[in-house]
């Protein structure tokens, strides 16, 4: 369970690839480039430093202003665990976390995340796993036409 000072939002997705392949795709700049924020923008910048304690940098232009998109990595176990925290310093000051755990099952993996969220951002939970959703999707397309 999550922390209780904070809210979950949870999306669950298989994807037709191994657990390897796609734990790489979360810190593949190439990869990242095609399934981040799908259709909200073109993506301007992809900096990744994917080691526990690295920092990520993703800047998406959006109806003609640049919204970056921030981290630190946290844990990276590939190919099971990926932590990290994540804002959007552009709206506000607050960081998050995701979790991720990414399970083998038949003819793929098992992409879990929760992102846990300040408890003032109770009325984003639904539109955070729509957001997570759209990417998972968009991911599940980038690595599965790789394989």
């Amino acid at each position: 369970m999550g922390d209780p000072l904070h809210l979950e939002a949870r999306v669950t997705r298989k994807i037709f690839v191994s657990p390897e392949l796609v734990f790489d795709a979360w810190l593949s700049p190439e990869l990242i480039r095609k399934w981040f924020a799908p259709g909200m923008g073109e993506m301007v910048r992809v900096d990744v430093e994917a080691r526990a304690g690295g920092k990520f940098s993703f800047v998406q232009r959006r109806g003609g202003e640049d919204v970056e998109h921030t981290g630190e990595y946290l844990m990276l176990e590939r190919p099971t665990h990926l932590e990290f925290t994540w804002g959007v310093p552009k709206h506000s000051p607050d960081m998050s976390r995701v979790r991720i755990t990414f399970t083998p099952v038949e003819n793929g993996c098992e992409v879990s995340l929760v992102h846990e969220l300040n408890p003032n951002w109770a009325n984003y939970v639904s539109r955070t796993e729509g957001a997570w959703t759209k990417m998972l999707d968009a991911m599940a397309v980038a690595v599965e036409k790789r394989s």
